[in-house]
């Protein structure tokens, strides 16, 4: 009889050794789906409490796509610039637009609550914190950073 290398029968300890990686597998994948959801919570509070501050009712925070439509509007920008995060479609130009998209709507956002360009730095780099500073810290809520201009010729 020849042996050509196959065996046939099982590896158990092998299995048991596969068996043990898959579990560390679920168990830190259930941590991390635990830690990103507090994470998520988190920020739906802090946006609701900074919905609340600019006179908007709390539960636009909760809806996916309307809340940010809302925190254009808070910023002073027009809501139809959320669709430059359509452009993220689109490799490289696309994200280079919804980053300086984000840039902007933190820029505006901190100057709409009197905050200065680190608290836009800070909402760039670290936003549910920032956001989390914003909803139930002292800022309060100075409107949007540009005005209409008022026609004073009659």
């Amino acid at each position: 009889m020849y042996n050509y290398g196959y065996n046939y029968g099982y590896d158990y300890d092998s299995l048991v050794g596969a068996s043990a990686g898959f579990a560390a597998l679920g168990a830190m994948l259930i941590v991390y789906s635990i830690i990103v959801i507090a994470i998520a919570v988190l920020q739906i509070v802090a946006m609701w409490k900074i919905f609340t501050k600019a006179g908007e009712e709390g539960w636009k925070a909760i809806i996916p796509i309307y809340n940010i439509i809302i925190l254009f509007k808070i910023s002073g920008i027009s809501p139809l610039f959320v669709l430059v995060y359509l452009a993220a479609i689109i490799p490289f130009v696309g994200w280079i637009a919804v980053l300086g998209m984000t840039i902007y709507l933190n820029y505006n956002l901190s100057k709409a609550f009197g905050k200065d360009v680190g608290f836009t730095v800070g909402l760039c780099l670290v936003a549910p914190i920032f956001y989390l500073i914003l909803g139930f810290g002292k800022a309060e809520y100075v409107g949007t950073p540009y005005t209409a201009p008022t026609n004073t010729a009659q």
